[in-house]
């Protein structure tokens, strides 16, 4: 058995970080001697997964979803399956930006109006979207 510091130590967190673990019930309430934590081997594992999981951009509370049962692997494809549909979203939305920036280091408009003019319009929402064609107003020519 292990004091709540010997796991925090071998675990490389902090005390206060096991503690927050067990009120969200990502650690089982562990066994107490004199009043004291004491830890069985078992909790070493299990602050690896959500290690693991924190690195791998899961939230505590999906974390409390992949430890909710049996079967455990299931679990965590389902939910590797959703947390790889984000980055992907991430990932688009970053390259548009990116494309975007890059645009923009080019940019050689003597005016904040021209520029306006040339800029594509762009959504703010977090999928948004980026039209390819720049602002066209009236007849004018765009310049590329």
């Amino acid at each position: 058995m292990h004091s709540i510091g010997q796991v925090a130590r071998q675990a490389g967190i902090q005390t206060s970080a096991i503690r927050y673990y067990e009120r969200l019930g990502l650690l089982p309430a562990p066994e107490r001697a004199s009043g004291r934590r004491r830890y069985g081997d078992d909790v070493l594992l299990r602050l690896t997964v959500i290690r693991f999981a924190r690195a791998s951009g899961f939230t505590l509370r999906e974390i409390r979803e992949l430890f909710a049962g049996r079967p455990y692997s299931a679990r965590l494809r389902t939910l590797a399956e959703g947390k790889i549909a984000e980055l992907d979203a991430v990932i688009e939305r970053t390259q548009v930006v990116q494309s975007l920036l890059r645009r923009a280091l080019a940019c050689r408009c003597l005016t904040l109006e021209e520029c306006a003019r040339r800029l594509p319009q762009v959504d703010a929402s977090p999928a948004g979207a980026v039209r390819t064609e720049p602002r066209r107003s009236g007849n004018q020519a765009v310049r590329k």
